[in-house]
């Protein structure tokens, strides 16, 4: 089969299988198959595959096709400015997610710091703390993570990408970190209990529970880093945390609660137009 008919073929499968990014994911398991990237397929639509290739390829497919996120597969996601590697220890980075670090980039610029202490609470897969530590080399970071598995992944995306002034510890939230920051950044479980029931099936089976439901409300987390967070910042030290589209009210109602401790308390909103990232001054 030629690589247009193959993209063809599969992309049928994928839709009635009712995965929503078909095509895309088509071309990504193919290019990941085929060690090439995207561009290469698009402009080479007549080369055929082998038999071998073929009946790889299928399995790639039956496994997307059965809920497996296309990132698992291929043990790569795409975020900021570089490729992370990613398993089902970690929570899949999303595009979202990339807000928070055009925010505290921002809140860098406008603070000025020139050696900046920054904290990243629940590191995961290393996302954000990578993105800051690849804008702003100066920067001295902390990445933390209850999960070890995590942390292993982190730690091989940080040596990936020669982010040595990253110290990776181990713990829930505050308890393994000394010291002030000047910045605090955190990605959140912030999954409620309903909520997480109703997660689309791919993310639900594969992405690691622990990464996503929060408790019972999906507010748990923000209560806990809003308190906690206050001991932990310099003065003029902002927290910036992501929020879920739907949370807003809420979790500006937990800072105003705390409004002896925070100032200038701002949310900003992600591309789709949702509110995603909630920050705050400490007093």
């Amino acid at each position: 089969m030629t690589i247009r008919e193959i993209i063809f073929e599969a992309t049928q499968k994928l839709e009635e299988a009712g995965i929503p990014s078909a095509r895309l994911d088509v071309e990504v398991l193919l290019a990941f198959l085929l060690r090439c990237d995207r561009l290469a397929l698009i402009k080479n639509p007549d080369n055929t595959l082998s038999e071998k290739q073929s009946a790889d390829f299928g399995r790639l497919i039956a496994r997307r096709a059965g809920g497996e996120p296309a990132a698992y597969i291929t043990g790569r996601k795409a975020f900021w400015s570089f490729a992370l590697d990613v398993d089902p220890g970690v929570l899949i980075p999303r595009p979202d997610t990339e807000v928070i670090v055009e925010e505290a980039l921002a809140v860098l610029r406008q603070e000025s710091w020139s050696h900046p202490r920054i904290l990243d609470v629940g590191t995961g897969s290393g996302a954000i703390a990578l993105a800051l530590a690849c804008e702003t080399p100066g920067a001295s970071i902390t990445a933390t993570d209850i999960s070890e598995a995590a942390l292993e992944t982190a730690k091989k995306n940080a040596a990936a990408l020669k982010a040595e002034q990253i110290v990776f510890l181990r713990g829930n939230l505050f308890e393994p970190v000394d010291g002030r920051f000047d910045l605090i950044v955190s990605n959140p479980p912030y999954i409620g209990a309903d909520e997480y029931q109703s997660l689309p099936p791919g993310v639900k089976n594969f992405e690691p529970e622990e990464a996503l439901r929060a408790g019972q409300t999906g507010l748990e987390f923000y209560k806990k880093l809003i308190d906690q967070s206050y001991g932990h910042l310099a003065e003029n030290g902002w927290l910036l945390l992501e929020i879920g589209a739907r949370q807003k009210q809420e979790v500006c109602a937990i800072f105003e609660a705390h409004k002896n401790f925070y100032e200038h308390i701002a949310v900003r909103a992600d591309y789709a137009g949702f509110p995603r990232v909630i920050k705050g001054r400490r007093r």
